[in-house]
C-alpha cells in the first residue's frame, strides 16, 4: 500500500483545516500517481476537495466515524477494520492513502511505499505527518532535483519500508 503526502521541515501537512501551499507540480504529481487507482481519505480531507466532491478517475474509500455520512460516488467505511475489509477488493499496489493526519497514522503500518514532497519551509501548523527521517523501518529509496514554487524549494523523496 501507498500513501502520499507534502510535508514541510517540520513533517506539517496542514493548518486549519487546509494544505499548508498549493504548488502546481505537486498536485499534478498526485494526480499521475493516483489516477485509476484507488484513494482512501478522511471525511474532512474529501471536504477540502472542489465542492467536496470524490476525486474523479479513483476508486475513493472515505472513513468516517459518523455512520450517517454518505458520499455519492464514494465507498464510506467506519472504522479501520471496516476499511481494511474493504481494501482486499483492491491490489495492495494500487492503494493510495492521502490524509488527513488521522487516516496517515491509522494506515502508517499497512503502508510499504511513501512519496513525500517535502517543502524547504516552515509553516503555522496544526497537524503532522510521522517523520519517517527518524523511523529506522524507513529508508529513502528516489529523490527528485530540488525544484522551486516561487520562492519554495521542494523536492519528491520516496521512501520505502526495509522489508
Amino acid at each position: 500500500m501507498n500513501l502520499i503526502v507534502a510535508v514541510d521541515r517540520n513533517w506539517a501537512i496542514g493548518n486549519q483545516g487546509d494544505l499548508l501551499i498549493r504548488i502546481p507540480n505537486d498536485h499534478k504529481f498526485f494526480r499521475q500517481e493516483t489516477m485509476g487507482k484507488v484513494v482512501v481519505l478522511g471525511r474532512k480531507t474529501l471536504e477540502t476537495f472542489p465542492q467536496g466532491l470524490p476525486l474523479k478517475g479513483r476508486a475513493n474509500i472515505i472513513l468516517s466515524a459518523n455512520r450517517d455520512f454518505k458520499v455519492k460516488d464514494a465507498a464510506v467505511v467506519h472504522s479501520l477494520e471496516e476499511l481494511l475489509e474493504e481494501l482486499k477488493g483492491y491490489k495492495d499496489g494500487d492503494i493510495y492513502v492521502i490524509g488527513g493526519e488521522s487516516v496517515y497514522r491509522q494506515m502508517l503500518p499497512y503502508c510499504n511505499v511513501a512519496h513525500v514532497t517535502k517543502i524547504d519551509h516552515s509553516y503555522q501548523a496544526d497537524s503532522y505527518f510521522p517523520d519517517l527521517d527518524r523511523m529506522p523501518e524507513w529508508k529513502v529509496t528516489a529523490y527528485s532535483e530540488e525544484q522551486t514554487y516561487f520562492d519554495v524549494a521542494y523536492q519528491f523523496v520516496k521512501y520505502e519500508r526495509k522489508i
